[in-house]
């Protein structure tokens, strides 16, 4: 049985032997109901990768997809089945299901009417499945982490009784498999690609204990108590209501609706209101943290979010043996995720920096080790290599490379603009030696697009412009380059007679 089946019969085995009252549908009932469930989930992606998000959706999922207008937003219908599998998404930020969305939402004119309609559409929106959805996710969510908590103190019970120096190798299994899907869970629901107002108002239902014996105890005397949030995401410039007034207001009702109290930061529930112009959705989070953080324990000051390398990487489409090389590699995040993701390939990661050697050695060994204790054996590593070395000099054959994915420095927090008119022309000369001659392909990521296109242009008979992605990285407009390798044989400039190098 795959990880991915097991994972998903876990979720609903989780569903039938919780104890907990569900909303409006009975325990009981919530397993023959939902195994036949199809709803609509809501996932935030990189801006500018919607479409290799969607592609993803089609060939791991066999769902349609559909991109939002609302930049960095798709949606895809599944069955309850492949919910473990929706979380396994490589290209997914965060995951909401939805309860409800409206395509033209027509806003009257006085904001009094329009916050006056949203405390009416609490009561009125199709909550029962959507809250299944969750229910089986937060079951799952709050087993593995009772699971932990035991593991925890059972382990420091040993310390205590003096034997704290061996620690049970299936304890510590155990945790890091009941973790493997808690690492993949997100920071919220950000669209920088067009300026919103964010804000949150916190609704309430569920108390907590304060040990695990009250907690225990409560659970077969007393309902479970939820507490919510309203998450208002709103994005235009034709709304006479902020998203805190929208957020206020709704959460009142959804409070009233279902008498909820308000949390805002230990909640149960979190309810978002995205407001695009004249598109509302409504939906229900099924993540906490951002799934993009999937991969990295140790960060670095320019750390690249695991599902923005996943984008770039599927950009070129690595077939198998193939030699991948990300050069300027920091803190490893590109070269992980094509270890992870394409592990028939070959995966080299290198930079000048030895901090920035180290930390993508030490990711690479925190992931090998989390992957040993999940499996239970011993594994024989990632096909990936890590390497200090001067980009403008790789220690590697000219045309041994099919593919080059890496970082480029912004010149903001790493180098300076100034650096990167002689950097970016040596970069990209030597990455067109090394690359394959009519078949290698190079993604590069920079912000400095001016120095970039300038120096490409003085590299125009080696490297082909084929794709450019519009991407947002923390506020920044930045854009990544597809470029195909010409057959032109590459000439170091001091070996062609009677020519000046451009540079």
């Amino acid at each position: 049985m795959s990880d991915v089946q097991e994972a998903t019969n876990q979720l609903l085995d989780v569903n039938l032997h919780e104890n907990q009252r569900s909303i409006q549908v009975t325990e009981s009932g919530i397993r023959s109901e939902s195994e036949h469930l199809q709803v609509t989930i809501g996932a935030t992606v990189p801006t500018g990768f919607e479409q290799t998000a969607a592609d993803e959706v089609r060939e791991k999922l066999g769902s349609s997809c559909k991109i939002s207008k609302d930049r960095g937003k798709i949606y895809f219908d599944i069955s309850v089945e492949s919910l473990a599998q929706v979380h396994c998404l490589r290209s997914v930020d965060n995951l909401f299901v939805v309860v409800q969305e409206f395509k033209d939402y027509q806003f009257k004119e006085k904001k009094e009417e329009v916050l006056k309609d949203f405390e009416d559409l609490a009561g009125k929106l199709p909550w029962s499945d959507p809250l299944k959805i969750w229910k089986i996710n937060t079951c799952f969510k709050k087993k593995k982490t009772k699971h932990k908590k035991i593991n925890q103190n059972s382990r420091k019970e040993k310390t205590e009784g003096g034997q704290g120096d061996k620690t049970d190798e299936r304890d510590v299994k155990e945790e890091f498999t009941n973790n493997v899907l808690d690492s993949q869970v997100l920071d919220y629901y950000e669209n920088p690609a067009i300026k919103e107002e964010i804000s949150t108002l916190v609704g309430d239902d569920l108390t907590s204990c304060k040990d695990e014996t009250e907690e225990s105890s409560k659970e077969e005397t007393d309902p479970e108590v939820l507490k919510f949030r309203v998450t208002c995401n709103r994005a235009g410039e034709q709304h006479c209501f902020s998203s805190n007034e929208a957020a206020r207001d709704f959460g009142g009702a959804v409070q009233d609706y279902f008498k909820w109290k308000a949390d805002m930061t230990n909640f149960d529930v979190e309810v978002l209101l995205n407001i695009h112009d004249n598109e509302i959705v409504v939906g229900i989070a099924l993540t906490e943290e951002s799934l993009h953080r999937r991969n990295i324990t140790h960060f670095g000051p320019t750390t690249l979010r695991s599902t923005l390398a996943y984008g770039m990487l599927r950009l070129c489409a690595p077939q198998p043996t193939d030699i991948i090389v990300d050069p300027m590699c920091g803190t490893g995040a590109i070269s992980i995720e094509g270890a992870t993701e394409w592990s028939n390939c070959y995966h080299i990661a290198g930079d000048n920096n030895p901090s920035a050697v180290n930390r993508a050695a030490n990711n690479i060994s925190s992931l090998l080790t989390k992957s040993q204790v999940k499996e239970g054996k011993l594994s024989w590593g990632l096909p990936i290599d890590t390497i200090q070395w001067d980009i403008c000099n790789l220690p590697l054959r000219t045309g041994s490379v099919d593919i080059i994915v890496t970082d480029m420095p912004f010149g903001k927090r790493m180098g300076s603009k100034k650096r990167n008119w002689n950097l970016y022309p040596a970069c990209l000369r030597e990455m067109s030696r090394v690359c394959r001659p009519g078949t290698g392909q190079a993604v590069l990521l920079t912000q400095d697009k001016k120095c970039f296109i300038k120096a490409l242009s003085g590299m125009g008979h080696l490297w082909r412009k084929v794709h450019t992605v519009w991407v947002n990285i923390g506020g920044l407009h930045a854009a990544v380059y597809l470029l195909k390798r010409t057959p032109q044989t590459f000439v170091h400039p001091s070996e062609q007679d009677g020519e000046r190098s451009p540079w």
